[in-house]
């Protein structure tokens, strides 16, 4: 790894700027939001899967775009599923967190638009109660890192 480094060494550190770009403007926005941090650590993985690894299918805009609004569906569903339990307890809100988790891999993996980050989308929202803000949030920077990656795809490789 150390001698592609060197080879490919200006890769590295631009792919590492975008990413740290990425994450500044993200915490900027979503960082105002009570409960954000679980929100802006699934962001922080996506840029990692975008800028790191662009060749990869989990990358592609489909998957970070199509991924994020899965978990963002499936985590407002395991959200409303612990609302309907009045005082729910330890056992209740994992069984929400794990239902949230498990619905977005499923659904992911069924449909063909895997990307792993999205999980912790999922668990963020049922986490933040999906709202308006941070809903539209997480779908704007899926789409932004996506839009970045696309018109930056040939002067991306992958880092691994």
């Amino acid at each position: 790894m150390l001698n592609e480094f060197r080879s490919y060494w200006k890769y590295f550190v631009f792919q590492s700027l975008l990413a740290s770009f990425s994450i500044f403007l993200i915490v900027l926005v979503l960082g105002q939001y009570d409960k954000s941090e679980i929100i802006m650590a699934s962001l922080g993985a996506t840029a990692f899967v975008v800028f790191a690894l662009p060749e990869k299918i989990t990358a592609h805009p489909r998957n970070v775009i199509g991924g994020h609004a899965i978990g963002v569906i499936c985590g407002k569903a395991g959200f409303l599923l612990l609302e309907m339990v009045p005082g729910a307890g330890t056992i209740e809100q994992a069984a929400g967190f794990g239902l949230a988790v498990g619905l977005a891999i499923f659904i992911m993996v069924v449909i063909d638009m895997e990307h792993p980050p999205a999980a912790g989308t999922a668990f963020g929202i049922v986490t933040t109660g999906a709202t308006i803000p941070v809903v539209f949030g997480v779908l704007f920077f899926a789409i932004a890192l996506s839009a970045i990656r696309w018109v930056l795809r040939n002067k991306l490789r992958d880092l691994t």
